[in-house]
């Protein structure tokens, strides 16, 4: 398995509510990682998280909105920091990109509400797409909402109704078997449609 180099979050962003930054003050407690408060004089927080070998990173949390809002840009090497710092942007749905290096390559994760909704393989050669979310439940509400295929039907049961008027009024059997024939065509669209 490919050893991770680094861990780099570009333009990732966290939004707190007032009760929500509580929990993450608290959530960053840990035996591994010493954690430092700054209050600011806007409001603001400024939340420092250092592990034992001496790597740290800055959280800086502006208020904006009467929320806490965090925008970082960071590089991390070390386990225990990068840990938390996952665990925390996870649990509070972070926004952005994450960028983990390895040698050779980088998987390049986009979260949306703390979820991974994009991975994409970088390496010299260019870059692959390895996973994409895809909101299959949405699409089908979407599709169901969409009154085209209703429309369709409409239309299929009133071209019946005039071709069975039509056929009724005529009298030529060449005819008659052409209107059939539409009519064999239109109730298979039909029952397509209405499945």
């Amino acid at each position: 398995m490919a050893q991770r180099l680094a861990t780099e979050y570009v333009n990732a962003i966290l939004t707190l509510s007032e009760v929500q930054m509580d929990q993450f003050l608290r959530a960053a407690e840990d035996p591994l990682v010493h954690s430092r408060i700054k209050v600011l004089d806007n409001g603001g927080h400024e939340i420092v998280l250092e592990d034992a070998a001496g790597e740290e990173v800055h959280l800086p949390f502006d208020r904006k909105k009467g929320m806490y809002v965090c925008e970082l840009t960071c590089r991390l090497v070390n386990q225990p920091l990068t840990n938390m710092i996952r665990k925390l942007f996870v649990r509070f749905k972070g926004e952005g990109i994450v960028n983990r290096v390895y040698y050779g390559f980088t998987m390049i994760y986009t979260y949306h509400q703390g979820s991974v909704r994009r991975i994409v393989e970088k390496t010299d050669s260019g870059c692959k797409l390895v996973y994409e979310y895809k909101n299959t439940l949405q699409e089908l509400q979407h599709k169901f909402l969409t009154r085209d295929v209703e429309r369709e039907i409409i239309r299929a049961y009133d071209e019946i109704n005039r071709l069975l008027d039509l056929r009724i009024r005529t009298r030529d059997h060449e005819r008659i078997g052409e209107i059939d024939q539409r009519l064999r065509t239109l109730s298979a669209a039909l029952f397509t449609l209405e499945a």
